[in-house]
């Protein structure tokens, strides 16, 4: 699935290397406020649905070769976040729906989790 098509789909606000967004293929995601599991049971996923927000999701996110962080419920990432996401090629993106919704919605498009 095409970033751009994420975006729409949750009526996101891209926040950081917009300029990537037509480039990006998403094949899976996830979706945790706890960046231990995502270090333990996420592998080869292209996004991350998160309502966590600080600059450890962005470190977590490189380390797993996550190419986006969409936040969800609202949560807006404060400068340090962006900067340090911008940095390492890591688009976010903000959204107003809350995560189970957010999945389902990606769930139902086609876009599943590997396990």
């Amino acid at each position: 699935m095409k970033l751009q098509e994420i975006v729409d789909l949750l009526e996101a606000e891209v926040v950081t290397n917009k300029e990537l967004v037509p480039t990006i293929e998403i094949h899976s995601a996830c979706g945790s406020d706890m960046m231990s599991d995502v270090l333990a049971y996420v592998s080869d996923q292209g996004l991350l649905l998160t309502g966590l927000c600080n600059p450890q999701v962005i470190r977590t996110a490189e380390m797993m070769d996550i190419t986006c962080v969409a936040f969800v419920r609202g949560k807006r990432p404060d400068d340090m976040v962006k900067s340090l996401a911008q940095s390492k090629g890591i688009v976010i993106l903000e959204t107003k729906k809350q995560m189970y919704q957010a999945c389902g919605i990606l769930y139902t498009h086609g876009l599943d989790a590997k396990q």
